[in-house]
This record gives C-alpha cells, structure tokens and sequence, in this order.
C-alpha cells in the first residue's frame, strides 16, 4: 500500500510541476509558448541513468565509469533545464515572472524526477524495472 501512495504522490507532484509550467506559458501577462521547449528535458533527464542501471552490474560497489558518464550527463540536463528559461528572461523572449514560475515548475518536476528513482530505484518487489 505504501508504494500506491508514493505513486499517487509522485503523480501529484508531476501535475503541479506541469502547472507552474503552463502557468508561465500561458496567463494573458506572459503568453508566450517557448518554455515549452523544457518538456524535452524532463523527458531526456532520466534516459542516461535508466540506461547505465541496464548496462552496469551492480554486484560491484566501487563506482563505475558508466554510472558516472549517465550522472554526469543528466546534471547537464538538469543545469541546462534551469538555464533555458533565465536565457529566454536575459533575452527578453519571456518575462521575469514567467521565468520564476518556469523554475518554481522545474524544482518541482525535477524533485518528482528524484523522488521516482528513490522510491522505485532500489531493487525489491516493488520496483519500476517491472514495468
């Protein structure tokens, strides 16, 4: 049951991370659609470490290179998320306060993102690998 609650909770999370980011886009104030593009990120932030934990055996505890090429890469992706919308703000795309409620939405998708892999990532009975 508990695994049900976390979903549920998880679930909850991704939707409001989703409406600060369609808070940004789309109040008449801002009405500007290119935050959007951030959707991409938080689609391909996972995809390297979902990857490494397939490829990696995990009966070695010392670090490998592969699980550190995939979190290295999805730090990028993660810095690069939070980047895109202060970029769009410097240049005058989007307006500050689109911008703050972009990045109040990626805290909150990213932390979902972490949450997800926390709660699903260790290897019991319970675990998103079944899927």
């Amino acid at each position: 049951m508990a695994g049900i609650k976390a979903l549920i909770s998880l679930s909850f999370g991704g939707a409001i991370g989703l409406m600060f980011l369609m808070l940004g886009c789309a109040l008449p104030v801002y009405d500007k659609y290119w935050p959007l593009f951030l959707l991409f990120f938080y689609i391909l932030s996972p995809i390297p470490y979902c990857i490494s934990r397939r490829v990696i055996d995990d009966t070695d505890s010392a670090s490998n290179a592969c699980k550190e090429l995939a979190i290295f890469l999805t730090t990028g992706i993660v810095i690069s998320a939070f980047g895109l919308p202060v970029v769009f703000a410097r240049a005058e795309v989007i307006a500050w306060g689109a911008c703050a409620l972009v990045l109040t939405g990626n805290m909150v998708i990213f932390g979902t993102i972490l949450g997800f892999f926390l709660v699903f990532g260790s290897n019991d009975d319970f675990s998103w690998q079944q899927w």
